[in-house]
């Protein structure tokens, strides 16, 4: 009598996988510690040459870790005094993927446009945007971004 209850549990749950593979939908807290860190993003990419205090304004979203790895890869691209020798602008396409979310931890992908000038000179790339922000309110402790495409490039979905 037994197997054929559990038989039966089976084949309700096979017969009904939205029941059992229902997605769990974020709750406020989980929603707005996204939305912080999404904005946070938008606004390290987006500065203006010379504009030291603008991407001075953006250190505040980072972890002391996460500001040095940023300002590392804008190593060379930056004047005397440390402002950006070019402007950049990224413009987000789409909600945020969420990796994964919990213990203090957000992982998360955005895609967009990344443009980048300087003098006459202007490359529009599209871009992946690989977060992972910590603690409460969330900094940003890794910030990495990959063209999309190409061989050796991230697919952006």
């Amino acid at each position: 009598m037994r197997v054929r209850v559990m038989v039966l549990l089976g084949a309700v749950l096979l017969a009904t996988p939205a029941l059992a593979q229902t997605p769990a939908v974020p709750d406020a807290e989980q929603a707005a510690a996204v939305a912080v860190v999404q904005k946070a993003v938008v606004r390290a990419l987006n500065f203006n040459q010379g504009d030291l205090e603008h991407l001075r304004g953006s250190r505040a979203d980072f972890t002391p870790e996460g500001w040095t790895q940023f300002m590392k890869h804008l190593d060379g691209f930056l004047d005397d005094k440390g402002a950006p020798i070019y402007n950049s602008s990224f413009v987000q396409s789409g909600g945020p993927t969420i990796i994964s979310q919990g213990d203090g931890v957000l992982q998360l992908t955005l895609t967009g446009t990344l443009k980048q000038t300087q003098k006459a000179m202007s490359t529009t790339y599209q871009i992946a945007v690989e977060v992972r922000a910590v603690g409460k309110p969330m900094k940003i402790e890794h910030l990495k971004q990959s063209i999309c495409g190409g061989q050796t490039a991230t697919p952006c979905r």
